[in-house]
């Protein structure tokens, strides 16, 4: 049966994942990409390399974020998140965000892709000369979520 998720089953997804996929547009063409984030209860936290999603969402910061739990086609869990992204460039808090993005991505053993390597580094050498080429450490602030979900009732079948 599909329902709805209640705010609670809809942070308990968005708390237990560390990938999602984030949807931005220049108002041309929609653009959607697979993202590594953690979610502190108010806002998503990711990173990402300067490019083409990076600079869509400068020029309009109206993002959409989607999350799935699929156990089978018959039993799975969708949230989809609006918000506005914002870039951290306050040294004290792009670190803290940094620092709680890698701790909770190296709770799933993340991938290259996932750049928690090069963070670690840059986390590494705060008291030092900063790398020239360090990831964009940004946030969605959330206005809106909502979930939907299925579950099989065996009793039924």
């Amino acid at each position: 049966m599909i329902a709805n998720m209640t705010p609670e089953q809809i942070d308990l997804v968005l708390s237990k994942h560390a990938a999602g996929r984030i949807c931005c547009t220049d108002g041309m063409k929609p653009y959607v990409v697979p993202v590594s984030y953690a979610f502190n209860g108010n806002y998503l936290v990711a990173h990402s390399r300067p490019g083409m999603k990076i600079d869509i969402m400068r020029s309009n910061p109206n993002v959409c974020f989607q999350v799935d739990e699929i156990d089978d086609l018959t039993n799975w869990r969708s949230v989809i998140v609006w918000g506005q992204y914002e870039e951290v460039n306050d040294p004290k808090e792009r670190y803290y965000l940094m620092k709680f993005l890698v701790s909770h991505l190296l709770q799933y053993h993340a991938g290259e892709l996932a750049g928690v390597a090069e963070m670690r580094r840059e986390l590494d050498s705060a008291d030092r000369e900063l790398p020239v080429d360090r990831p964009i450490v940004y946030r969605i602030r959330i206005k809106e979520k909502t979930g939907r979900s299925e579950k099989r009732d065996i009793h039924r079948i």
